[in-house]
């Protein structure tokens, strides 16, 4: 059976050998520090069970027949890009935010994409290696960290002009049975908590760059793998459960130091013109994904909008009904712009379908220059408390509980406790740690808004608009 149980990814974790490290100190997976953010992968397996998520999660893996979990798949049809989009908008709803493995997904699929290109114009048998690869993935229903971005040095050399080349990952040796790999990848969610790290090209590269242009996968444990991790979750509670507050994120940079790589693990190696290839096949991949998940948090923080505002008597406001509608149009533009990437989307030689570039940058732009607003919005209707509120321990307090309970009425008919867990969620939500990597997640996950851009220009005919001119304008070419 290739679907595993959320207890079975856990028990893999804990028998892997400890190299994450974490507010100082070398930790074990089953450390109390990760028990959140793994919560939050626990949750993609025990999804496959839930029966408003299971039709969602659950499809056949096209080499084995078998019944896998969507988050190994790859995309075969238009359909799947409409189904993985829905998924992951939902799927985001119930832990108020990434869910995180779908990084993992895009990076096979554009794994599978650029392998066959590569065999099909240079004879090699890349494409073999990952349909053995994802074959693994599938069946042990492993979760995968997308090690992509380098941590790049000088911002104005390349690869080959860092004063230290480490600086971008790249192969330090070649040999009948592998490669050996030195650098580092940068902001690698999930890093403590996988099984494997899959490993790709941050950018395009030169006929001299050879060597940085190289991708793999490789367990998370391997020697000479040093996982150097921020750990972020929403503040504990102490009486007052509540489903956000069981989920976590961490990030890494992931220290490659002197690690072999089997060939059979090799997807590229050398291959420097498909290097930008695959950088921006994963992009595309990953702002579709995009265009599902962040409509999710536009729902959320458009939903407790719509409440504080409920609850504190205002919600019929014309100003407020005015900006929950902007938030309404921002989630529903992004999300139609993954519809109609995955709508235009082309079939590949690999099987595999991308989809439409122009209209998943244009969804992940639209998403990445508004989160500040919406949090914005968010912050406005609120009001200042979420900054201000007194700690769980004082409402619990006999002694200023009923006080509490008494100054924080608003709109008659809504309990105090309606209200302390409402105004709790949303500190925790915008006001924390937690908070503040969302918002950066929110800019510059899957790609800054200026790289959204350059993939936009890069794809638009802008000549044929200018046709248009000259056709109205009665302007004859030369």
């Amino acid at each position: 059976m290739a679907l595993k149980t959320a207890d079975e990814y856990v028990e893999r974790l804990k028998r892997m050998k400890p190299n994450v490290y974490a507010h100082g100190k070398k930790i074990k997976r089953d450390d109390p520090m990760l028990e959140l953010p793994i919560n939050t992968l626990k949750f993609t397996f025990d999804a496959v069970n839930d029966p408003e998520l299971k039709d969602l999660l659950v499809t056949e893996s096209h080499l084995t027949g078998e019944k896998i979990n969507r988050f190994t798949s790859v995309n075969l049809s238009i359909e799947d890009l409409y189904t993985q989009q829905e998924m992951k908008r939902k799927c985001c709803h119930r832990v108020g935010g990434c869910t995180q493995r779908c990084m993992a997904t895009d990076t096979l699929n554009a794994m599978g994409v650029i392998s066959k290109d590569i065999d099909d114009e240079k004879g090699t048998h890349y494409h073999e290696n990952f349909l053995e690869f994802l074959k693994y993935y599938q069946g042990n229903d492993l979760v995968g960290s997308t090690a992509q971005t380098d941590v790049k040095g000088n911002r104005k050399a390349r690869p080959s002009q860092q004063q230290d080349p480490d600086l971008y990952l790249h192969v330090v040796e070649k040999t009948s049975k592998g490669i050996v790999v030195r650098g580092a990848k940068n902001h690698i969610t999930m890093g403590p908590y996988v099984d494997e790290h899959l490993v790709i090209p941050t950018r395009a590269m030169t006929k001299d760059e050879g060597d940085w242009a190289v991708a793999f996968a490789i367990p998370a444990d391997t020697d000479g793998i040093k996982i150097i991790s921020r750990i972020v979750a929403p503040r504990k509670r102490v009486e007052l459960a509540a489903p956000y507050n069981n989920y976590g994120v961490s990030d890494s940079v992931v220290v490659f130091d002197n690690v072999f790589v089997p060939w059979e693990r090799v997807f590229m190696c050398g291959e420097w013109e498909f290097a930008g290839r695959l950088a921006l096949t994963f992009a595309g991949f990953h702002r579709h994904s995009y265009c599902g998940c962040k409509p999710a948090v536009t729902d959320i923080i458009l939903g407790t909008t719509a409440l504080v505002a409920e609850y504190s008597g205002v919600d019929k406001a014309a100003h407020i009904v005015d900006e929950l509608t902007e938030l309404m149009i921002i989630g529903e533009l992004v999300y139609a712009s993954g519809i109609a990437a995955a709508a235009k989307a082309k079939k590949t030689a690999s099987g595999i379908y991308t989809p439409k570039f122009i209209y998943s940058n244009t969804g992940r732009y639209l998403a990445g220059i508004n989160i500040y607003h919406e949090y914005d919005v968010l912050a406005s209707i609120a009001g200042g408390l979420p900054s201000t509120l007194p700690a769980e321990e004082d409402w619990l307090n006999p002694d200023t509980g009923p006080d509490l309970e008494k100054y924080i009425q608003r709109k008659p008919g809504v309990s105090a406790d309606k209200l302390h867990r409402l105004f709790r969620f949303i500190s925790d939500y915008s006001c924390s740690a937690m908070g503040g990597w969302a918002l950066y997640a929110g800019v510059h996950g899957g790609g800054s808004p200026v790289m959204e851009k350059i993939g936009i220009r890069a794809e638009y005919d802008l000549e044929s608009k200018k046709q248009i001119a000259r056709y109205l304008a009665g302007i004859k070419d030369d």
